[in-house]
């Protein structure tokens, strides 16, 4: 890795926070390009260093996936490790909920853009195991991008299935929560559901118990469904398909891909996902108490859009129901 980050990259405010370090905002000094800078704390447990090595590892493998955050290289610094990646002025879905429930319209632009990126991640082996909300970015261009590999597996020829228990609860599927139950791609089509059902309600299944208690639910009763006609059919029907308790029956991507709620929305342009970045900035705005001297539409025109991130890589064991306010 190479040496002196500090002369290719400079560091500005914090964006984000998990169990094993801080994202940074920062900038390539030569070409001023704005970028992610995850710094993590190598004077930890042996196995935490390996997690961050294996993340490494998939963010390499993956760099030109479309639709996964891009990562430009590592830099060691004393005992603290820079990862760089790509800046999402938007930050996530999940910050982007703040001000209520998202509608279908824009849903059905932020499920193919990640069903395209599970499509290529899955046919590499690779799954993400932790696919939520906070883990799904927007662009200012309003771009969607997957990030946070730092539950990833990966599966060979040898081990076509894994049996480890990883993710967040709420987003399981059964097959990961049930002791030595063998699961494979599938199980990040389980969590794609969840999280569509989460973007458009609020909060995933189950929110309202703890993290034990539910994945107790998710094993024993049936796969949660939209109900209520404020959802269209076609939605409903999308969920129910990821959401197939059988795993051999659930589809893969590129079938989803070819799902009629998929192809209802196949023209929206993801620029679309823009106002979702300028519904935010609005609520953000009324919801601070003092004064500002940011205008609304000066920030949508910039690379200045201070959204915080949810970036807990590495430890996904907690439901983040509030980010760190930009505020």
């Amino acid at each position: 890795m190479p040496d002196k980050v500090t002369q290719v990259y400079t560091r500005t405010e914090v964006i984000g926070r998990g169990k094993f370090g801080v994202v940074y905002k920062g900038v390539h000094n030569k070409s001023k390009k704005i970028v992610a800078i995850k710094v993590l704390n190598l004077d930890t447990e042996e196995d935490e260093v390996k997690d961050v090595q294996q993340e490494i590892q998939f963010l390499a493998e993956l760099r030109n996936v479309p639709n996964v955050t891009h990562y430009y290289g590592s830099y060691l610094h004393d005992t603290k490790l820079w990862i760089i990646m790509d800046y999402c002025a938007g930050g996530s879905i999940r910050t982007l909920l703040k001000p209520g429930p998202i509608e279908e319209r824009y849903l059905g632009v932020i499920v193919r853009e990640l069903l395209v990126a599970l499509q290529s991640v899955h046919s590499m082996g690779v799954i993400h195991r932790d696919i939520k909300s906070a883990n799904v970015l927007v662009a200012r261009d309003g771009r969607v991008q997957l990030c946070d590999f730092g539950v990833a597996a990966k599966l060979t020829s040898e081990a076509l299935k894994r049996t480890t228990m990883a993710g967040t609860p709420y987003w399981m599927a059964p097959e990961v929560i049930m002791e030595g139950t063998a699961y494979n791609v599938k199980a990040d089509i389980w969590s794609l559901g969840i999280t569509a059902y989460e973007i458009v309600t609020g909060n995933p299944p189950y929110c309202e118990y703890d993290a034990m208690r539910a994945m107790q639910l998710i094993t024993k009763l049936k796969p949660p469904r939209l109900e209520g006609r404020a959802y269209s059919a076609l939605l409903k029907e999308f969920i129910a398909l990821c959401l197939d308790e059988n795993p051999a029956e659930r589809l893969m991507a590129d079938d989803l891909l070819r799902s009629k709620f998929v192809k209802f929305h196949r023209t929206t342009p993801t620029t679309a996902l823009k106002e979702l970045i300028s519904r935010y900035l609005v609520w953000r705005e009324k919801k601070s108490s003092r004064d500002s001297f940011v205008h609304i539409e000066d920030e949508l025109n910039s690379s200045e859009i201070l959204v915080k991130w949810d970036f807990d890589s590495l430890s996904s064991a907690e439901y983040v129901v509030e980010e760190i306010d930009s505020d």
